[in-house]
């Protein structure tokens, strides 16, 4: 048919027609989701983004059932007919449309559809499939919902915002490569040839030249970019929450996010955070939970047991006092575990670097000699393992896990060893956890480069007592004014107070070993906006994708994101990336290099 939407005006979406639209007359359009024949009585579930509703073609109008007659799934339609109530027992109590149908008068076929590659239903399709064809992987309800659900959660962080007066500036995408951690994405210039435009990973540098332009409250919903590799949370371009305000400390904007938090939550998790968000140290977080995003929905922390053992002479510990290294333990209450899952979660952690996985299975703590089952009790003392039993307040079914060694992955391992263990036997509360951690380190020391690097960015103030001795103190005790909010073990996002002095900035610059003329050229005119009067200022940024993927209960950022990736950076829907023709290399100034 010639369409003519004058003439047919959709009434409602058909998910949103229920028994307010009794008896009377409406107009709906969308996809045939099921089709079914109950003795010369046609059912049609017609969908579109916000649901079904159920139509019903009776013989009685002969044209209207003929084409009913003819259509399939994931045709086209568009339905006119009367709203009634459905009979009792085919009532579906989880549609909103549940309790009513359209007994239909008038259908159109808008368009036909060859029979699809992907079935609408089916929950288990594999990834790759469902990506090449993500047109119609996103006609699936669940897919609908997420995608509505982002909108309306990007809507609440805007309307936020703006009631907070912050002005919504978008920053460029061609920009200037710097370091910033991750691998840029670079664009070759036609006109500049040998030059490069890099996507952004960040605003990071335009949001501070905004402070620095008086616009003292700026937020984005931007998009960044990296090219690193990829896993189940991550996307080579990926969108976040940017936040910079002037004239603040790091109260302020921890307060701002927080009430931000708070009403996304309360909307759309039906969960009220209790105000402020616990507070938690780098330094204590890394020793309690061995991770900067610690998940304390559960127990298994990591207990510091050095001292016990330093006295004793099994090799494996006795190295835990020297610097640098330690000895902790993780205990795991009345823990039915065998010898296979043990020995997987050795495999574990030896993927971080552990040598092995001591443990000490505890079936009766009054008896050291015959009760504890374990290949290193040989190696200790009595007196070592009753000091350890009291101490842990061991009972009966207790497992003991060890990591001994460099403080890193000592961390590291046991760290993942809680989360795998917490799963495995269900052990995580299923309520939200937000939190903070703040007094982070502002240098990491990297072995292999022999040099430090900024542990967020070079743009992160150091806290406000390191101002004035920065040169004197040791450079590895240097915290920065930096936070992360992480939420039941995600990190959520990151910022900081940024340096707003040049002289600052150029110490930090030579710390990390840019040299003046390296600084200049790549951050040249940052440091000279920050001489011309620069407001103390900070922000944050939070990641979009991963925040909406918890609010959906999704297992990947994917499912949130309209068109993604795979974890191989491809788009299998369009075929990219792609080869380009020879000429285009070539107008770039660009040639192959063969390996």
């Amino acid at each position: 048919m010639i369409f003519d939407s004058a003439e047919n005006k959709r009434t409602t979406y058909c998910g949103l027609i229920d028994d307010e639209f009794l008896d009377q007359p409406v107009c709906i359009y969308g996809w045939v989701h099921r089709r079914r024949d109950h003795g010369g009585v046609i059912f049609l579930d017609i969908r579109d983004r916000e649901g079904l509703v159920q139509c019903v073609f009776d013989p009685s109008y002969d044209s209207a059932f003929k084409l009913a007659d003819k259509v399939r799934n994931e045709f086209v339609l568009l339905i006119k007919g009367k709203v009634r109530n459905r009979a009792e027992e085919s009532i579906n109590p989880n549609l909103r449309s549940g309790k009513i149908e359209i007994f239909a008068e008038e259908i159109f076929i808008l368009n036909s559809s060859e029979n699809p590659p992907i079935t609408i239903d089916d929950e288990k399709l594999n990834e790759n499939i469902k990506l090449k064809y993500r047109y119609l992987d996103l006609r699936r309800p669940r897919n609908q919902k997420n995608l509505l659900t982002r909108h309306y959660i990007l809507k609440k962080i805007r309307d936020y915002f703006n009631k907070n007066k912050f002005i919504d500036i978008e920053t460029p995408i061609l920009s200037k490569s710097t370091p910033e951690g991750a691998r840029d994405y670079l664009i070759p210039s036609r006109v500049q040839k040998g030059h490069f435009f890099a996507l952004p990973q960040s605003p990071q540098v335009f949001k501070q030249l905004l402070m620095v332009s008086g616009f003292d409250r700026y937020y984005q919903i931007a998009k960044c970019f990296r090219d690193e590799d990829l896993r189940s949370d991550r996307q080579p371009e990926f969108t976040q929450l940017d936040v910079e305000m002037s004239f603040v400390s790091s109260k302020d904007i921890l307060k701002l996010i927080e009430n931000l938090i708070f009403e996304v939550f309360k909307e759309f998790a039906s969960h009220n955070f209790e105000l402020p968000f616990k507070k938690i140290t780098y330094e204590d977080a890394m020793s309690r939970f061995g991770s900067d995003k610690p998940d304390d929905r559960f127990g298994l922390e990591l207990i510091e047991v050095s001292d016990i053992f330093k006295n004793e002479d099994f090799n494996v510990f006795k190295t835990a006092s020297e610097p640098g290294n330690r000895l902790a333990v993780i205990k795991v209450k009345n823990a039915n575990l065998s010898r296979k899952q043990i020995d997987e979660y050795t495999k574990l952690v030896s993927n971080y670097g552990a040598k092995g996985l001591a443990y000490i299975k505890v079936n009766d703590c009054n008896d050291l000699d015959n009760g504890l089952s374990s290949p290193i009790i040989k190696f200790l003392s009595k007196d070592c393992l009753k000091t350890l039993m009291n101490t842990l307040k061991v009972s009966d079914g207790d497992i003991l896990f060890f990591g001994a060694g460099q403080k890193e992955i000592v961390n590291a391992s046991l760290g993942a060893l809680r989360l795998a263990i917490a799963k495995d036997l269900n052990l995580i509360n299923k309520k939200w956890s937000a939190l903070w951690v703040i007094d982070f380190p502002m240098f990491e020391y990297d072995q292999g480069d022999s040099r430090w690097y900024s542990l967020h960015h070079p743009f992160t103030s150091p806290k406000a007592e390191n101002l004035d001795d920065f040169d004197n103190t040791d450079i590895a005790e240097v915290k920065s004014d930096a936070y992360d909010l992480v939420i039941n073990g995600q990190e959520i996002g990151g910022g900081s107070i940024r340096i707003h002095d040049s002289k600052i900035q150029q110490k930090v610059f030579k710390t990390l070993g840019i040299s003046d003329n390296e600084a200049t050229e790549k951050f040249g005119f940052l440091l000279d906006a920050l001489s011309f009067g620069a407001p103390p200022h900070g922000g944050i940024a939070l990641g979009i994708d991963r925040l909406i993927s918890m609010l959906t209960n999704s297992e990947s950022i994917r499912d949130v994101i309209a068109f993604p990736k795979t974890q191989r950076a491809q788009d299998l829907m369009s075929a990219s990336p792609s080869e380009v023709s020879s000429e285009q290399i070539q107008e770039l100034g660009l040639r192959y290099f063969e390996e």
